[in-house]
């Protein structure tokens, strides 16, 4: 459990820099944009200019936006299958309390075979290789 909450910090910190990186490369695109107009502005071929930096700043929105989206579905992955092992493991437990005491070292195992499963699942540990 204590791995998966490590994961999903790791998870939530790579989104918030993402974030950070996608702001400040829109103000970076937002000025050169305005410094470059500025300076073509009195020529014939501002017109031009303008639209090569109009289509550098959307390819560049669209390819952060991209990179965001990704991180806040790998989020949401780690997410649900967190709650899936907890959900396991109230069932697990409840199951085991109420049969008292009746074969509960077996459900502990159950247990954690299921958890072991659940953490090894190739969605969540291939995109924190990285981490």
């Amino acid at each position: 459990m204590k791995l998966a909450v490590e994961r999903i910090v790791v998870v939530v910190v790579i989104v918030v820099v993402l974030v950070v990186v996608v702001v400040v490369v829109v103000v970076v695109v937002v000025v050169v944009v305005v410094v470059v107009v500025a300076a073509v502005a009195a020529t014939a071929a501002a017109v031009v200019v303008v639209v090569v930096v109009v289509v550098v700043v959307v390819v560049v929105v669209v390819v952060v936006v991209v990179i965001v989206a990704i991180a806040v579905v790998v989020v949401v992955l780690v997410v649900v299958v967190v709650v899936v092992v907890v959900v396991v493991v109230v069932v697990v437990v409840v199951v085991a309390t109420a049969s008292y005491g009746y074969n509960i070292i077996l459900k502990l195992k159950i247990l954690i075979r299921l958890t072991k499963f659940f953490f090894n699942l190739k969605i969540i540990a291939s995109p924190l290789y990285i981490v």
